[in-house]
C-alpha cells in the first residue's frame, strides 16, 4: 500500500506522515528531507536554494527521481513532498493536507526558532517560486487539488486526528 501526503509548507504533511509511517509501520519516504540534504550539502537556505533549483531544473528532476525510485522499490511507503501525489501514481490513497496560510506562518515561525515577519516574506517567496517551477518543469497546476482522494485542513485538527482520519479513510 502506498499513501502520497501533499501539502504546503506549516500544513502539517511532514508530522502527519511520519506518525502514518509509525502506526502502521511502514517506510517513510520524504522529498522535503531529499531537497533540504541537497540544500544543506551546498550550504544554502530552503529559500536560496529554492531560487538556484527555479533556474537549474536538475535539482528538481534529481529529487523527484530519487523519490518516485525509492517509492517503486518499497510494497508499502508513505511517500510525503508537495508533489507526491502528483508522481506517484500508483498509490492507493493519494492525501491533500492545507491550513490557513497564518497558521502555517505560525507553525513555520515556532519550528524553526524565526520571526513570524520573516517567515510569512520568506514562505510567500518560497511558494511563488515553487508554484512556477512546478508549473514550467512540469506543467503542473500545485493549486489543483482534483487529484486527490482525501483533502483534510489542518488548521483546528492535532496531527494525530488527521493520521486517524487517514487510517479510517484506509479501511
Amino acid at each position: 500500500m502506498k499513501i502520497t501526503i501533499s501539502g504546503p509548507p506549516g500544513s502539517g504533511k511532514t508530522t502527519v506522515a511520519k506518525i502514518l509511517s509509525e502506526r502502521l509501520k511502514i517506510k517513510l519516504i520524504s522529498a522535503g528531507e531529499v531537497f533540504r540534504r541537497l540544500a544543506f550539502e551546498k550550504g544554502m537556505s530552503l529559500e536560496e536554494f529554492s531560487k538556484h533549483a527555479e533556474l537549474n531544473p536538475e535539482i528538481d528532476i534529481l529529487v523527484d527521481k530519487v523519490q518516485r525510485e525509492m517509492a517503486e522499490k518499497e510494497k508499502d511507503a508513505i511517500i510525503e513532498g508537495r508533489l507526491s501525489g502528483w508522481m506517484i501514481k500508483n498509490a492507493e490513497l493519494k492525501v491533500y493536507i492545507f491550513a490557513d496560510a497564518e497558521v502555517r506562518y505560525s507553525r513555520i515561525a515556532k519550528r524553526e526558532g524565526k520571526d513570524l515577519s520573516v517567515v510569512r516574506k520568506e514562505t510567500l517567496l518560497r511558494e511563488e517560486v515553487e508554484k512556477r517551477r512546478y508549473q514550467k518543469f512540469y506543467g503542473i497546476d500545485i493549486e489543483d487539488w482534483r487529484i486527490y482522494d482525501l483533502i483534510i485542513n489542518s488548521n483546528r485538527m492535532s496531527p494525530e486526528k488527521i493520521a486517524e482520519i487517514i487510517i479510517t479513510a484506509l479501511k
